[in-house]
C-alpha cells in the first residue's frame, strides 16, 4: 500500500482493541491510500459471507478521528454540509456528538460502497484544509483492553493464560454491584452501574443487562451501530425482545475470547 500509493501509512503501536492508521502525504497519494484500506475492507467481508448465512451485505465501515474543532465546518450551518457530503456521495457520515476519551478529537464514522466512501473523505479532506483546527489538539490514545474477567460463587478472577486468579478488590465492587440498582434513575445524581456484565465460566459466552434508555445508542439507527459492532468484533450478538415490567434487555455475545473481549469494548464505548 505505501509503494502503491506513495502516502506514509503507520499504525499506531499496543495491543488495543482499536489502533489508528495514519496517512499523510500529497493530497492524491492520501486518497489512493484510503482507497486501497476500503477495499482490502471489502475484501474481508465478502471472505467473512463466503460460508455465512447473512443475505445482506454489510457496508464498508471507517471511522476518521477529527478535532473536535474543525467538526462545526464539517456539519455546517444546520447541518447543511454534511447533508450535502451525505447526498453527493452516497455515504453514510455521523459526527460523534462526543469528544474521544482524554483528548479534544471526535469520531466522524463513514459507511457505504469503496467509491462512496473515497468521494466522502475527498469532501471531507476539502473541508479540513479550508478549516484549520483551532487552538491545541489533544490527540486520541485508545487504551489497552482490561483482562477477561469471571465472576463465579461470588469472588472476581482476572483470566492470565489458562489460570483463573482471584482478584480481591473486583470481587468487593462485584458484590457492591449486586447490593446496588444497576441504573441511577434520571435527575438523580448518584453514580450507577449502567450497564451489567454477568460472565459465564465458559469464556464463550456472555450476557449483558442493558438498561432501555442506552440500548437505542447500541443499537443505532435501523441498527447500523449494532452490525458495526458485530462486524468489527467478529462476535454474534443477539438483543432479546424488551418483557413487559423489566428496565432492560439482554444482550448475549458469543464467539472466540478476543471477539467477546472486543465486543464488550465497543459496547461500552457506546
Amino acid at each position: 500500500m505505501r509503494e502503491e500509493s506513495g502516502a506514509r501509512i503507520n499504525i499506531s503501536e499496543g495491543s488495543c482493541p482499536e489502533r489508528i492508521v495514519t496517512i499523510t502525504g500529497p493530497t492524491d497519494a492520501i486518497f489512493k491510500a484510503f482507497s486501497m484500506i476500503a477495499l482490502k475492507f471489502e475484501e474481508d467481508i465478502n471472505a467473512s459471507m463466503t460460508n455465512s448465512t447473512v443475505t445482506s451485505k454489510p457496508p464498508v465501515t471507517l471511522r476518521l478521528v477529527v478535532p473536535a474543532s474543525q467538526c462545526g465546518s464539517l456539519i455546517g450551518k444546520g447541518g447543511s454540509k454534511i447533508k450535502e457530503i451525505r447526498e453527493s456521495t452516497g455515504a453514510q457520515v455521523q459526527v460523534a456528538g462526543d469528544m474521544l476519551p482524554n483528548s479534544t478529537e471526535r469520531a466522524v464514522t463513514i459507511s457505504g460502497t469503496p467509491d462512496a466512501i473515497i468521494q466522502c473523505v475527498k469532501q471531507i479532506c476539502v473541508v479540513m484544509l479550508e478549516s484549520p483546527p483551532k487552538g491545541a489538539t489533544i490527540p486520541y490514545r485508545p487504551k489497552p483492553a482490561s483482562a477477561p474477567i469471571i465472576f463465579a460463587g461470588g469472588q472476581a478472577f482476572t483470566i492470565q493464560g489458562q489460570y483463573a486468579i482471584p482478584h480481591p478488590d473486583l470481587t468487593k465492587l462485584h458484590q457492591l454491584a449486586m447490593q446496588h440498582p444497576p441504573f441511577t434513575p434520571l435527575g438523580q445524581t448518584t453514580p450507577g452501574f449502567p450497564v451489567k456484565w454477568f460472565l459465564l465460566v465458559s469464556v464463550a459466552l456472555i450476557s449483558v443487562f442493558v438498561p432501555l434508555q442506552l440500548i437505542g445508542c447500541i443499537i443505532g439507527r435501523q441498527g447500523s451501530k449494532i452490525n458495526e459492532i458485530r462486524q468489527m468484533s467478529g462476535a454474534q450478538i443477539k438483543i432479546a425482545n424488551a418483557t413487559e415490567g423489566s428496565a432492560e434487555r439482554q444482550v448475549t455475545i458469543t464467539g472466540s475470547p478476543a471477539n467477546i473481549s472486543l465486543a464488550q469494548y465497543l459496547i461500552n464505548a457506546r
